[in-house]
């Protein structure tokens, strides 16, 4: 699912930041792709909570490899022990358990949230158990797929944007704020998008 907005806010950006200019060139024709569900997308967000997107996949790849497909049903049928086998923390699984059960019965109001604006969807979506402020800001980039998120806990937009903007200095987040606000609006989305694109083999998917 390509955002339908992903080709003017390159043109824009690369007119605007030398730095991400740069990086479109290194990555052409790549961008992020929705995944279309948004118990997967909340669910893989919640695996990837403070660790690194290799590590995150390798856990949702040996969750895939058990369940044969992760669902928030499969999830359920799962003994506690064979989650945490699988390499989540005894918090990840009460999470991904309480996620699945919220499912399940119907409370993921998917289509509720889709006229809301991004502050008002963050502040549904941090009520449920496990889901911070970081773990929203995936889903709207994700899964709403809107264009203007700036995740500024995100340790890995923190990591690029030392690198390319502070002189590889660790770089504050009104430091990252000013930028985004100068350079990248309306699309601080897929700006963050190509600073991760810029420090994994892979790219960040949920």
């Amino acid at each position: 699912m390509r955002p339908e907005y992903w080709e003017q806010a390159c043109h824009e950006l690369a007119e605007r930041d030398a730095v991400l200019a740069r990086l479109l060139q290194q990555y052409p024709g790549e961008c992020l792709e929705g995944k279309g569900d948004a118990f997967i997308t909340l669910a893989r967000s919640i695996v990837g909570q403070q660790i690194s997107v290799k590590a995150a996949e390798t856990i949702w790849g040996r969750l895939a490899q058990r369940l044969g497909e992760v669902s928030s049903h499969a999830l359920l049928t799962m003994a506690e022990a064979d989650l945490q086998a699988c390499g989540l923390s005894s918090r990840k699984v009460a999470y991904l358990q309480d996620l699945s059960h919220r499912h399940v019965a119907g409370q993921l109001s998917v289509r509720d949230w889709l006229d809301r604006d991004d502050e008002a969807v963050i502040a549904e979506l941090i009520t449920i158990k496990g889901i911070g402020r970081w773990t929203a800001e995936m889903f709207l980039i994700f899964h709403l797929l809107r264009p203007n998120v700036l995740p500024l806990d995100d340790i890995g937009l923190q990591r690029a944007m030392a690198q390319f903007y502070n002189h590889g200095d660790p770089i504050s987040k009104l430091k990252m704020r000013e930028i985004a606000r100068a350079l990248w609006q309306p699309w601080s989305s897929v700006a963050t998008w190509y600073l991760w694109r810029s420090l994994d083999p892979l790219p960040v998917a949920y």
